[in-house]
């Protein structure tokens, strides 16, 4: 299966568009495709409603954003892309029709993945040309924000598509739950189903409103389920022994008439009760003012979950090692290629939050930059998480910093860093921030940083491989002026 650079979507609808917002983000670019050319507009608007949570999820260095193009030749789309994500209506004789018709004009070697939450694989994949490279990769909404997505294999599908998917997806920042086998519903949507049958009868009965429902979940397990599921909460309420007991005191209570398996009928008086309801909830707020809500505090729960490395916390921390380590060895290749200029070179951009009231890169932003560039250096030199984990860091002691100019949203930069200085214990660079557009210089910063190890922190000497390749770096900008 091929590298992923460019994903095609098949259809524009809400996941679709939450699909493109990430793919975008994460440095892919997008060919969207839907007959209806009005969509166009839709996706475009989606995708810049996304942009404000997604600016703040991560402040790790990201590539330069994903261009997003918008087509109503479906085969136009297919022949374009390196992988095509399918978001059409839940109607499996039309889905089937177009994706076979998708299937033979895409490449053989590019996965094609529908978004699907309950059809199965295996009678998507029917007639499809090269159907070993399908598979349902479902995800849930919002798709820029909420990491994971199922990946469900088909009779026919390959062990390398879903491979090939389960790389792609973490890429982009997804956390991928590959199911064992296809079952109609998949995983989450059969648990979240039973919760919503239980809604529907207790509403239906005039137990509770849609709003104290949604309480009793807020309140109580929505939180516990963050950072940990219903099978791993219900082993800590077991006590010492755990789920055993849990089972033992607990699992009579499973023969109680508690729930009703079957959903009630939709009557109309049950409809209006649910509107009712779910409209008294939203207070008259928008829907894109709830969403702005929803991503805000997605965004803060899974930056508060990283700290602890658990749950959708640990998917993010993983993706920001993965982007720190690209930042450096994209530098690194910059910098092997500049013969003429060695130069330590990291590339980036004006990120569209960093901008203050004046329309400019804000202050403390260049600072960020040349913090970027510097752990670029680092982990060249092997000062990376492994590095920091063995009890060792770099801390910086002193900075300098001027600012030159001016930088607007979205203009590209780079940083270029000179390695001043490589004691045991010490290491001081310069930093020089251009416009890549015409090379102007934005900013420096002179930075000295100590080597420490142990707990708490005290100057030590570093590791002899690491002296070893900041030396190096040193030696090749021996002959360059004084600052540059």
């Amino acid at each position: 299966m091929r590298q992923v650079k460019t994903l095609g979507l098949l259809g524009t609808g809400v996941i679709g568009g939450g699909w493109a917002a990430r793919a975008l983000h994460f440095g892919i670019d997008v060919v969207a495709a839907d007959l209806n050319p009005q969509m166009e507009e839709w996706i475009r608007g989606a995708v810049a409603n996304a942009d404000g949570a997604l600016a703040q999820l991560t402040f790790a260095p990201l590539p330069r954003k994903g261009t997003l193009s918008f087509t109503t030749d479906l085969d136009a789309m297919a022949r374009q892309a390196d992988f095509i994500q399918e978001n059409i209506p839940e109607q499996l004789e039309l889905k089937q029709r177009v994706l076979a018709g998708v299937s033979r004009q895409a490449p053989a070697d590019v996965v094609i993945a529908s978004s699907t939450s309950g059809l199965l694989p295996s009678d998507l994949q029917r007639d499809m040309d090269a159907p070993e490279r399908f598979l349902v990769a479902h995800p849930f909404n919002p798709v820029y924000l909420l990491p994971l997505v199922e990946l469900v294999g088909g009779k026919q599908t390959s062990a390398a598509a879903l491979d090939a998917a389960s790389a792609f997806m973490t890429y982009i920042g997804m956390h991928p739950l590959r199911v064992r086998r296809e079952v109609p519903g998949h995983l989450t949507d059969r648990l979240q189903e039973a919760i919503w049958r239980e809604i529907l009868h207790m509403v239906n009965e005039g137990v509770a409103t849609t709003g104290e429902l949604d309480d009793a979940i807020v309140y109580g397990p929505g939180l516990r389920w963050a950072g940990m599921g219903t099978n791993l909460i219900y082993h800590l309420a077991g006590g010492e022994t755990g789920m055993r007991h849990m089972l033992r005191q607990f699992g009579p209570c499973l023969k109680w008439p508690w729930t009703k398996l079957e959903a009630p009928e939709l009557t109309e008086s049950l409809i209006d009760a649910m509107v009712a309801g779910t409209q008294a909830q939203a207070a008259g707020r928008s829907i894109r003012e709830l969403e702005r809500l929803r991503d805000d505090y997605l965004v803060a729960i899974q930056q508060v979950l990283k700290n602890f490395n658990i749950g959708a916390g640990a998917t993010l921390r993983a993706l920001e090692e993965r982007l720190y380590a690209s930042a450096a060895t994209a530098a690194a290749g910059v910098s092997e290629a500049a013969h003429e200029r060695p130069l330590w070179r990291l590339e980036t951009q004006v990120r569209p939050e960093w901008i203050d009231y004046n329309g400019h890169m804000t202050d403390s932003r260049y600072l960020q930059v040349f913090g970027d560039a510097t752990d670029a250096l680092f982990r060249h030199a092997g000062i990376d998480d492994a590095y920091r984990k063995s009890g060792h860091a770099m801390y910086s002691v002193e900075a300098h910093l001027t600012h030159r100019a001016e930088a607007r949203a979205l203009e590209p930069l780079y940083v270029t860093t000179r390695v001043l200085e490589v004691a045991d214990k010490r290491v001081r660079l310069f930093h020089s921030l251009h416009r890549r557009r015409d090379d102007a210089l934005l900013g420096t910063a002179e930075q000295l940083y100590v080597h420490v190890s142990g707990s708490p922190a005290r100057a030590s000497p570093m590791d002899g491989a690491v002296h070893a390749r900041l030396a190096a770096v040193q030696a090749a900008h021996a002959h360059l002026p004084a600052r540059v």
